[in-house]
């Protein structure tokens, strides 16, 4: 602090201009940086950046498959990460699809339960794999974003050494700002919405060691996208 004037001083001589004490705002080219950032490519091939953030940058699994093959395809990414046991939510778009049934009848599959309970607690942390269904997709970050709900509890994303996020085509937004004007609009319309939304992008990581990626270090190892061709 005893040098700070001598050096702000020294700094605006080689910048060739008076010194500062209150900084000035940069100038903004667009209001919206992000809308007219991610308005181009992304609006037209939403689902084709979404997996390639998704799986380059946060290293989760991806795959596109129509509704009718849903089931099968269920089956085989839980038998690729390990089988059961399985906890699913109660969600009932999953059993609409088939997934449900089917799951239960080829691996240990238990529900999450409502009311919530310390019974829910202990399944997700005996899960191999937590099966959700996610509301929207976001292109910017490669995640999901989940809504809580009396049969679809956070735990079941969180636990599990690996999560199975289904996901529509047609709910994958270009990125946070498109999200929250579609939160907005929901409001406006007088939906409620859930106590918490929770935006996950791929499985746990951290590079704080050396800069160098570790995944998994505090949380699921695997996040997996199943994406339903629904457009």
């Amino acid at each position: 602090m005893e040098n700070r004037d001598a050096f702000m001083q020294k700094l605006a001589q080689r910048l060739g201009r008076e010194p500062r004490q209150i900084p000035q705002p940069l100038p903004t080219a667009h209001s919206a940086p992000l809308k007219s950032r991610y308005a181009g490519l992304i609006q037209q091939q939403p689902c084709d950046s979404f997996i390639e953030y998704a799986t380059q940058v946060m290293q989760a699994h991806c795959e596109v498959a129509p509704l009718a093959t849903l089931p099968q395809v269920a089956e085989r990414l839980c038998k690729h990460y390990g089988g059961g046991p399985v906890l699913m939510s109660g969600d009932a778009r999953l059993a609409n699809a088939g997934i449900t049934a089917h799951l239960q009848n080829i691996f240990p599959t238990t529900c999450w339960a409502s009311p919530d309970s310390e019974e829910n607690l202990h399944k997700a942390a005996a899960a191999n794999i937590g099966v959700v269904f996610a509301e929207y997709g976001l292109c910017e970050t490669g995640g999901v974003v989940l809504f809580s709900a009396p049969l679809q509890g956070r735990a079941i994303s969180l636990l599990p050494p690996t999560t199975l996020f289904i996901l529509y085509k047609s709910r994958l937004l270009p990125g946070v700002t498109q999200l929250a004007q579609v939160l907005h609009q929901r409001v406006q319309s007088g939906e409620s919405l859930p106590s918490c939304i929770n935006l996950i992008a791929g499985p746990s990581s951290t590079a704080d060691i050396e800069l160098i990626k570790v995944v998994g270090v505090h949380g699921p190892l695997n996040a997996v996208y199943l994406i339903i061709e629904d457009c």
